[in-house]
């Protein structure tokens, strides 16, 4: 499946979400039962990836704002910030492709739109990174390669600065 003309817009009810398959059941059953209630929450931010005019999801991600603790964040770093015991982050919860869609570059597409919603966020609800949890290595890998860095709690926990981010898009 070739995409187009693509557009990542805030989920919709009429979005069809139900044929949705990204290859790990806990994401699949996110999109189809549970991201229109956090969305109509306001608990998640869920944009998905739709083609014009079709109205199927093609991938998604959430985002929320969270904290993280001021140690959780490796030395070189932390001594360039101001001392406060938590941080303003956004957290990419997170980030799934259709598996049609797969070696296609969607999840990098999906990533870059998600980190630069995160920075014209941060703007006016101050972040001073994008966090994600990896699900699994093969994840971690995937966020490493752009730029991602294990916080010191967690090798599957990682962060990217928001100046870093800002760099992306100059």
């Amino acid at each position: 499946m070739l995409i187009t003309a693509r557009q990542v817009l805030a989920l919709q009810k009429e979005h069809e979400r139900q044929n949705f398959t990204c290859g790990s059941p806990a994401l699949d059953r996110y999109l189809k039962s549970q991201a229109r209630q956090d969305s109509d929450k306001r608990v998640a931010a869920v944009f998905a990836l739709v083609q014009p005019p079709a109205s199927q999801v093609l991938g998604y991600y959430t985002l929320s704002s969270s904290t993280i603790h001021a140690d959780e964040v490796p030395p070189e770093i932390a001594r360039k910030l101001p001392r406060h015991p938590k941080l303003p982050v956004t957290l990419l919860g997170r980030l799934a492709i259709d598996q049609g869609l797969k070696g296609q570059g969607m999840g990098q597409f999906l990533l870059m739109d998600a980190l630069h919603r995160s920075l014209q966020a941060a703007v006016g609800i101050a972040a001073m990174a994008v966090v994600v949890d990896a699900k699994d290595a093969l994840a971690a890998d995937f966020y490493q390669h752009f730029g991602f860095i294990p916080l010191n709690q967690s090798i599957s926990r990682l962060f990217l600065p928001m100046k870093t981010i800002a760099t992306l898009f100059d």
